[in-house]
């Protein structure tokens, strides 16, 4: 079992809530559902949940607003939420992921694929602090420094906010430096997701860590029709 408590399940659809507490349900999860964001404030009061499956429309509420107070409230700041919304454009994407959202699905979805992300979030969460064996703890790049085993990363001495999932990225590019790693390898090595999967993840994560890199960015290149490479001294 992945979790050590139920996951929220929020949507405003209840014959979609039916379906995926079904899925999860089989998977040996338990689950906990709302279809307003009263409902998942109430839901969490009592409980802390191990994951929130977040839908971005609800009647009362953005899911948006859900997850930037999850994110504020120390009982759920570090609950992983996964956003499963019908609004599929990158901007929506990056905005989930700005206010520390850890996944996004988009509707319609496979049930199949959901179960999916669900395990490998809640595996990345489980293992976030702790640094590979074998490695170093503390990498240097120039402007760039990362303390695995703190999970901290600096740019230029400033301090960089990563999630679990884009620290787990950074990581895996970081210590393949000088090799290229195609979006299939990403897939499976930091989202634990099959190779073949049609999705845009990767390259939503990859854009949205660039970003918070800043300087440091240029360390992550992009090698057109295969993949992204760490370059230890990129030319700037």
């Amino acid at each position: 079992m992945d979790a050590t408590g139920p996951i929220l399940v929020v949507d405003d659809e209840v014959d979609l809530l039916d379906l995926v507490e079904m899925n999860l349900k089989r998977e040996g999860f338990e689950t906990l559902r709302a279809t307003n964001g009263r409902e998942v404030f109430e839901q969490v009061e009592d409980v802390t949940p191990s994951l929130v499956i977040l839908d971005l429309m609800l009647p009362d509420m953005s899911g948006t607003e859900i997850c930037r107070r999850l994110r504020s409230m120390p009982a759920t700041a570090e609950v992983p939420v996964i956003i499963l919304s019908a609004k599929g454009e990158e901007i929506d994407r990056v905005v989930g992921f700005e206010l520390g959202a850890d996944d996004y699905v988009t509707k319609p979805f496979s049930t199949r694929e959901l179960v999916l992300r669900v395990r490998a979030v809640l595996r990345r969460q489980a293992s976030a602090p702790a640094a590979e064996e074998g490695g170093p703890e503390r990498l240097d790049y120039g402007l760039l420094r990362i303390d695995e085993a703190a999970h901290r990363v600096w740019v230029e001495e400033q301090e960089v906010a990563l999630t679990a999932t884009e620290f787990k990225l950074l990581m895996t590019l970081a210590r393949r430096a000088g090799r290229v790693q195609t979006r299939g390898s990403l897939l499976s090595d930091v989202w634990d997701m099959p190779p073949d999967l049609n999705t845009r993840t990767v390259d939503t994560h990859v854009k949205r860590l660039r970003e918070k890199l800043e300087g440091a960015s240029g360390h992550i290149e992009t090698v057109r029709g295969v993949g992204y490479r760490f370059n230890a001294s990129p030319s700037q």
